[in-house]
């Protein structure tokens, strides 16, 4: 159907009026009376259009809707807030350390370490070398693995000659002498007698020397090596020196000795000769007992033949009775 364009022109000019008398009329009005807060809230959004747009959607409007201002609380009005009430903070427990070494009582072995003491992670005070003897009182502080020590942490040394045991090649040196390296007496010369003991302490190398460190005669006298008159018995007081008389022979591997045995003139000839021959084997078998061999020594008797002393004398004739070692080679 066609419109005449007359109508059209009414129906504009309709529309125009009606907008010029609504146009004081807000286009959108944020007040709606429908809602419990007056504002515009969700689903009422519709009832929110002003004038003169909600004219178009619905009947002209009748009156300007005011709006409606939110409703402003005064402090009095305005609900309390409760304060939010402090959690007092309970102190944190920090684990014992009683000995105050830096590690804790329950992880602490040597909970008993003196103040300042350098500690392991167990609590225990350090033993570098682990002798058993810690730093602290460690005196020897870089002993070998293994080695025994004494309560200062130093190796043993049973007679403290200042050489360890494990090194000492002589480990009962009388106190007080004075060692080498490998915790023997000195010796000077070389002759196999210490210094300590050397009454001839330079003795040409190579020497032939007795006990006392001096060089052996040709023929040595064993003084104090007597009998009893008549007698072919070694006296208690001649041990003593036999006993050095072996401790040479044995220095002295090659030598060949032979015992000598004399008397004084108190007697025969023929019975003294014997009784001479006697006393040299009595010495002899003494040496051999003492560990020298028997092929290196001889025993022979002078009788009366080589006095040394006095035999109208008692002092003469006891030193006639005597015994001497002479060399063979």
């Amino acid at each position: 159907m066609r419109i005449p364009v007359s109508v059209l022109s009414a129906l504009g000019a309709t529309w125009l009026a009606t907008l010029n008398v609504q146009a004081a009329e807000p286009y959108y009005n944020p007040a709606n009376p429908a809602s419990a807060s007056g504002m515009t809230s969700g689903h009422e959004l519709y009832k929110t259009i002003g004038c003169p747009g909600r004219g178009i959607l619905e009947a002209p409007c009748a009156a300007p809707v005011e709006a409606k201002a939110a409703p402003v609380l005064k402090p009095a009005e305005m609900p309390a807030v409760k304060p939010v009430e402090k959690v007092a903070e309970k102190p944190v427990e920090k684990p014992l350390d009683s000995d105050g070494d830096g590690v804790i009582d329950a992880q602490d072995r040597c909970p008993d370490t003196p103040r300042g003491a350098r500690v392991d992670a167990n609590g225990c005070e350090l033993d570098g070398d682990g002798d058993g003897v810690i730093d602290r009182l460690d005196r020897c502080p870089a002993t070998p693995p293994g080695r025994k020590v004494d309560a200062t942490g130093c190796e043993l040394d049973g007679d403290g000659d200042g050489v360890a045991d494990h090194l000492d090649r002589c480990p009962a040196t009388p106190p007080g002498r004075k060692v080498d390296a490998t915790g023997c007496e000195l010796d000077g010369d070389g002759d196999g007698v210490v210094d300590a003991l050397d009454q001839c302490p330079n003795t040409p190398a190579g020497e032939a020397v007795d006990a006392k460190g001096c060089t052996l005669p040709k023929t040595l006298a064993l003084d104090g090596v007597n009998f009893d008159n008549d007698e072919a018995v070694l006296r208690k007081d001649s041990l003593a020196i036999l006993e050095g008389v072996a401790a040479t022979l044995k220095r002295y591997p090659g030598f060949k000795v032979e015992v000598a045995g004399h008397t004084d003139n108190h007697g025969g000839g023929a019975h003294n000769l014997d009784l001479s021959n006697r006393r040299a084997k009595a010495v002899m078998d003494y040496l051999i007992a003492r560990g020298i061999a028997a092929d290196r020594l001889s025993a022979k008797g002078y009788g009366e033949t080589q006095p040394i002393g006095n035999n109208y004398l008692e002092d003469g004739r006891m030193k006639n009775r005597r015994v001497e070692l002479r060399t063979l080679n």
